[in-house]
């Protein structure tokens, strides 16, 4: 068989096994992409644990101004824009914290913080929830302690949506207690900030 022809038939035959293998290629499924840390190293909720209830609704809160002091520890609260909590007051004046711990010792100690003010007179408290890093309402969002996220001021409350949420973040970060707003009394701030996270243990 002449050399030309031999040559051409080769060639058609990579030609078609590199067919062969971009159509194999196309219709493999795609492989998932790495999960991107968000701000603060946060990331979304892990996949694949069920179907989740839709998220509640952002609080209406306003954001702090860039010197904005936190009452109770003092530091500059726009520095931490991922740990944001806010006590807004019905005469639209609001305060700031870095973390939903001093969030607490506030409205524990309201006469020590903020003299003059009542609890009555609060219209919204918002804190930044951790996944989507949304203001949502104090109220209704769970707590997990004990975990291997720390916030400005050292452990703290991390606030969840969900007790979805509060689930999977105790799974993945080692959260010891979840808890609720009603749950947090003046004396668990104190526990957190000595590292302790048993309700028995004073």
């Amino acid at each position: 068989m002449p050399y030309q022809r031999l040559r051409r038939r080769a060639t058609l035959g990579l030609l078609g096994a590199a067919a062969l293998g971009l159509a194999a290629s196309s219709a493999a499924p795609p492989r998932p992409g790495p999960v991107v840390p968000g701000p603060g190293g946060r990331r979304p909720p892990p996949r694949g644990r069920g179907r989740r209830p839709p998220p509640p609704p952002p609080v209406d809160t306003p954001q702090p101004g860039p010197m904005d002091l936190c009452p109770v520890c003092g530091m500059i609260v726009s520095k931490y824009p991922a740990w944001i909590a806010t006590v807004l007051w019905n005469d639209g004046r609001a305060h700031h914290f870095d973390g939903a711990k001093d969030l607490f010792k506030f409205l524990h100690q309201l006469p020590k913080y903020a003299p003059g003010r009542r609890a009555q007179d609060i219209r919204t408290i918002g804190v930044t929830e951790f996944y989507g890093l949304r203001r949502v309402d104090a109220r209704r969002s769970r707590y997990v302690v004990g975990s291997d996220v720390l916030g400005p001021m050292g452990h703290e409350f991390v606030p969840l949506a969900s007790g979805e949420d509060a689930r999977d973040f105790s799974k993945d970060h080692k959260g010891q207690r979840t808890l609720g707003f009603a749950d947090i009394d003046a004396a668990w701030p104190e526990r957190l900030d000595a590292g302790r996270f048993d309700p028995g243990k004073s």
